[in-house]
């Protein structure tokens, strides 16, 4: 395979800085007030325009069929919804780890429902595109809109918040933890009385879901433990990954070179534009 003839972009990383259940709706879906920050990290995706029609994945993802992977799903959803005659054929140079909780499937689905809407002429809105990234999951849509957002509902409400600069070392233990796993557990906090944006500006940063993910995945304690020898350890949406901020790269890669080798580990940059945006426009 010629990986030459294809067309890179890139689906970043995000982190969650903060994550409180503040309800749960009928249908069972908790309530959220979290806050979404991009990195300058990314998994890396290619496409070559079929004139077919088909679209295909051309490289295996470990443990996900293409029937399953969201890459794929995002591509049919787009195609059927525009009615483009269209194909794709889709190749993932896979960065980001699976189930650590910095959204690298839900990045992915979002960058392919951009880049594609782009390359196909399906002309989408937007308001459009994220709509049909929520059928795919929770956190596609602010994906799709591309800016650090303070999030609201399930996390598909959305406002654009502008974040200090800051440097991040993240953490993934040798564990995957089980979304719904935590979301279905009895001791689950959620209940959190709702803050403003105001509140987490000024500190508010706890995680409802942290006390459970610790109990149930030991790793993930240790590694807050760890952490927390250096900084205030943070744990991302439902984990595995933790994380920790620091004002400057240097801090940050100090500390990344005491990490153990039993954890995956890197340092990003914090930013408030998806690098997306910027090739979408350039």
């Amino acid at each position: 395979m010629d990986v030459s003839l294809f067309d890179y972009w890139p689906a970043p990383a995000k982190l969650n800085l903060m994550l409180r259940i503040v309800g749960r709706r009928v249908d069972g879906y908790h309530l959220l007030q979290t806050v979404f920050q991009f990195l300058d990290i990314s998994d890396m995706i290619g496409f070559r325009i079929r004139q077919d029609g088909r679209i295909c994945r051309v490289n295996e993802l470990p443990g996900v069929t293409a029937n399953d992977d969201l890459i794929v799903r995002a591509a049919k959803l787009l195609q059927q919804y525009s009615g483009s005659a269209l194909g794709v054929d889709i190749h993932l140079k896979k960065q980001l780890p699976m189930g650590a909780g910095l959204g690298g499937g839900s990045s992915d689905a979002a960058t392919t429902l951009k880049v594609l809407n782009k390359l196909w002429e399906s002309r989408c809105s937007t308001d459009q595109l994220a709509d049909l990234g929520l059928t795919l999951g929770a956190d596609v849509p602010v994906f799709v809109r591309g800016r650090s957002s303070w999030g609201e509902g399930i996390g598909e409400i959305l406002q654009p918040i502008e974040l200090p600069p800051r440097w991040y070392l993240v953490l993934v233990p040798p564990c995957h933890v089980s979304t719904a796993e935590i979301f279905s557990d009895p001791e689950l906090t959620r209940d959190s009385p709702r803050i403003r944006i105001a509140d987490f500006l000024a500190g508010s940063v706890q995680n409802d879901c942290l006390s459970v993910v610790c109990r149930r995945y030991p790793p993930v304690q240790e590694a807050m433990r760890w952490l927390g020898h250096y900084s205030s350890p943070r744990l991302t949406g439902t984990g595995a990954a933790v994380f920790a901020s620091f004002e400057d790269e240097v801090s940050a890669r100090q500390v990344y070179k005491e990490v153990p080798g039993v954890y995956r580990a890197f340092v990003a940059r914090g930013v408030n534009c998806s690098p997306v945006e910027d090739d979408l426009v350039s």
